[in-house]
């Protein structure tokens, strides 16, 4: 075994160990929740990024397919549940996969045929108007109020009967698992290779002989396809289906993690994913203004990092590999303490400023890091404005030093 395929094995080995090893590690029931959204989104993310990292493609609805898909798995659960379908509760999410491709052949027929911004423009007034065709036929889609199953159908099968969180994530694990390297090996295909070209050079594509239309009509399937699993899995989790995964915040969520985590590297969007789910989870209980800082960060990523997070964790390790970290902590200490300090301000007025606009009834005083701060103190102001404008300046003239001792590691 050559050395690329032992390091291959031990990736792939330690990724089906953190799936499985998760659950023993946080066992409570909000974990295994934000497991299961994990592995949901992991699917998405990914299959998004087969468009967009691996064709350039940028699509603005393609929450279209995940939603068709999960109105396709619930259906199908309520088809079973009446008796009129037999089938076994583990293979939902493939019809949810069916679901997102019969979607992806219809309306991808449509939207490869252009690409660029007229793909982009394209896809997202056929999302709106999939969005929008959803509430006018409840019957299909169940209105606002969306449709309803349960997951738990007929007798349990070797004790799993689906019910139990875990199970579900069980699930949801193995199928991540399979996902991800069903599409790792999709990029290692003919397919996948001229999907890169025709993003690179679709004009030298067509010059060899393949049809630039075609290859991004066939990688739209195959998105789709997992795009319609991940939604067929979300529908068994959430076991409630509503118009809104149709949506644009839907995309708009997919495109702006998948670009945080990385959509040059395979592994970026499943950064992202993890990343979504949290932010979504976790920083919308800590703060009303998560989204407002969603925007910054993503501001901050394509100005800094545009190689998103992953990029930035490939630089550190190939520096590392080189030994060349040593000679760059000092500089990567510096510019996380100044982001820290830049960043801890610019929360401390944004948090003044919804405490004044937005919480007032409640009193000036709020608390910022156990920290009381008085949004009517003009000190309070002075000083959070006066350490951002210092830390922005600092960083920016530490960024500019440090920026060829890091690019001279790179080369190396």
């Amino acid at each position: 075994m050559t050395g690329h395929r032992i390091r291959a094995a031990l990736v792939w080995g330690a990724y089906a160990l953190a799936l499985a090893g998760a659950p023993w590690l946080f066992d409570s029931s909000l974990a295994l929740t934000l497991l299961s959204q994990i592995g949901i989104a992991i699917v998405a993310c990914l299959a998004f990024n087969l468009l967009l990292g691996q064709g350039g493609m940028l699509s603005f609805g393609h929450a279209v397919y995940s939603g068709l898909g999960a109105y396709a798995a619930i259906h199908t659960l309520r088809w079973m549940a009446a008796g009129t379908l037999a089938l076994p509760v583990s293979l939902v999410p493939l019809v949810g996969g069916l679901g997102g491709l019969a979607g992806a052949a219809t309306l991808g027929w449509l939207t490869t045929r252009t690409a660029g911004t007229p793909f982009a423009m394209i896809t997202l007034g056929l999302g709106e108007l999939v969005a929008a065709l959803a509430l006018m036929f409840p019957t299909v889609f169940g209105g606002e109020g969306g449709l309803s199953a349960d997951r738990v159908i007929g007798e349990p099968v070797w004790g799993i009967s689906f019910g139990p969180a875990w199970q579900v994530y069980a699930l949801i694990a193995v199928y991540c698992f399979v996902c991800t390297a069903a599409m790792y090996g999709f990029t290692r295909t003919p397919l996948g290779r001229m999907l890169n070209a025709v993003r690179d050079n679709p004009l030298r594509a067509e010059f060899v002989g393949y049809s630039a239309r075609r290859v991004r009509y066939r990688a739209f399937l195959v998105s789709g396809f997992f795009m319609g699993v991940a939604g067929g899995l979300a529908a068994l989790h959430f076991e409630i289906v509503s118009a809104e995964v149709l949506g644009s915040l839907r995309s708009g969520a997919y495109l702006l993690f998948t670009v945080l985590g990385g959509s040059g590297y395979f592994a970026g969007p499943m950064i992202g994913a993890v990343l979504m789910v949290l932010s979504g989870v976790l920083l919308s209980a800590l703060t009303r203004a998560w989204l407002l800082y969603l925007g910054l960060a993503f501001i901050a990523v394509v100005m800094i990092a545009p190689g998103g997070l992953a990029g930035a964790l490939a630089g550190l390790m190939r520096a590392a590999a080189a030994g060349g970290l040593r000679r760059l902590w000092a500089g990567l200490a510096t510019l996380v303490l100044l982001a820290v300090a830049a960043l801890a301000g610019l929360a401390a007025m944004v948090e003044m400023l919804y405490q004044r606009q937005l919480d007032a009834a409640s009193g000036p005083a709020l608390n910022f890091a156990g920290l009381s701060l008085n949004a009517e103190s003009a000190d309070a102001w002075v000083g959070a404005a006066l350490l951002l404008a210092t830390a922005a300046a600092l960083f920016a003239l530490a960024r500019r030093r440090f920026a060829p001792q890091w690019a001279q590691e790179l080369a190396r």
